[in-house]
């Protein structure tokens, strides 16, 4: 199952898997694949921790960190702080927030207004929009690169100059995920050393073209601009997919949804059996998260910002500084057994999940996609045995033009 991709980082399978939980990181790296590290709600101080633990655990296996360093969002390339983009919400959104949790008996009250509610509210931003702007994101990847990554990657957008050229002073591959050919086109312009196909299926930000057309559709738009690796990325939880996809024309995969089942992963255990029980219709794309579109489990607080009566819902990170405060509340009363804020809970996962039906280790996981994916392979390219003939396709007839159709 050799691809380039394994000779650019040494590792066994052609198979990322990016996770928030440094335990599925060092799994997956050791299990053969590349585990990377989901940092962007980090400080730099729990980066820093975090990053040192990965080392002390991975025996030396390569690995990399996930950033979200967007092109646009409410305040950038502005002097705005978070205060200034916490006065920017109006006061419906927090009414409606604190009356969704209310609905289902969920004390959500303190988020309602007041001082004590800004304040949850400047906190969420500090652990997500700061990291967000130019001298957040700087401050991350200081961290990062002062570590032994071999990829870092960023999440939306085109990587900012500054960011690509970090990478080459520090001889770490830059990758970025894209949901679009048009993205494709700009991101090899701007100098990125790896493209992450990402299809609408997949989990957390995501474009509306599917894996199946997007992943050739890259591979065609970039033929000119040289041998630029392609992972593919959303809804792949088999090794069948892995193989498909490679068979499509990419080097190699990028998952997540089919790690958060896990045992090592950080997904509380409600969550675990709302993903092993999904179908795959039961996600959602919404902006009800972040402000931008992305694909997350559905739940009642999904349903309530698609209602009709829901307003749209605001630009990136006003909107994460409304969700997150209170979706911290649905969790915590959530993992204690509270059937209100089960309903509410949610998290980020792709239409992939509905082919999850197990709840395996990490490195079980890489293994079994792996073997799978050299089965499927090997079958697809299998030539007949003595005394197995393959039919052949037999012509009725020369090729006949088409006419118009006659009344």
């Amino acid at each position: 199952m050799k691809s380039p991709i394994c000779e650019m980082f040494d590792i066994e399978f052609p198979m990322f898997a990016f996770s928030h939980c440094r335990v599925v990181v060092v799994a997956v790296s050791k299990a053969g694949g590349l585990g990377v590290f989901g940092a962007v709600g980090h400080t730099p101080v729990m980066l820093e921790q975090d990053l040192k633990w990965i080392d002390d655990h991975i025996d030396g296996m390569p690995y990399g960190v996930d950033l979200l360093v967007p092109n646009s969002f409410e305040g950038k390339g502005s002097n705005k702080t978070s205060e200034d983009s916490r006065d920017m919400i109006p006061q419906e959104y927090r009414d409606i927030r604190a009356d969704v949790l209310k609905q289902y008996d969920v004390d959500g009250e303190i988020l309602r207004g007041g001082s004590e509610a800004k304040n949850i509210e400047l906190a969420s931003d500090s652990r997500f929009g700061k990291n967000l702007r130019q001298d957040g994101a700087k401050k991350l990847l200081e961290v990062a690169f002062a570590h032994p990554i071999k990829l870092i990657a960023n999440a939306l957008g085109v990587p900012p100059k500054w960011m690509l050229d970090m990478g080459k002073e520090n001889n770490v591959k830059v990758a970025a995920l894209l949901g679009a050919k048009e993205h494709a086109i700009k991101q090899v312009q701007a100098g990125v050393d790896i493209l992450v196909v990402s299809g609408t299926e997949g989990g957390g930000h995501c474009g509306s073209v599917s894996t199946m057309v997007l992943v050739p559709e890259v591979k065609r738009a970039i033929k000119d601009y040289g041998d630029i690796p392609i992972l593919a990325a959303g809804g792949i939880a088999t090794g069948e997919q892995m193989a498909g996809v490679m068979a499509m024309g990419a080097d190699g995969v990028w998952c997540a949804s089919v790690f958060l089942p896990t045992i090592e992963a950080e997904t509380s255990e409600v969550i675990k059996e709302k993903m092993v029980n999904a179908t795959s219709s039961q996600t959602v794309r919404s902006k009800s998260r972040t402000g931008k579109h992305s694909r997350q489990l559905k739940s009642a607080w999904t349903d309530a910002w698609e209602s009709k009566d829901a307003p749209e819902p605001l630009p990136m990170p006003l909107q994460t500084m409304i969700s997150e405060p209170a979706l911290a509340v649905v969790n915590k009363q959530a993992e204690i057994g509270h059937e209100g804020a089960k309903q509410l809970a949610t998290y980020w996962v792709g239409q992939g999940i509905g082919l999850v039906d197990e709840t395996i280790t990490a490195g079980q996981t890489v293994q079994k996609l792996a073997r799978l994916s050299q089965r499927s392979r090997q079958s697809s390219t299998r030539t007949p045995t003595a005394g197995q003939v393959r039919p052949k396709v037999r012509l009725a007839g020369p090729p006949r033009a088409f006419l118009p159709a006659t009344d």
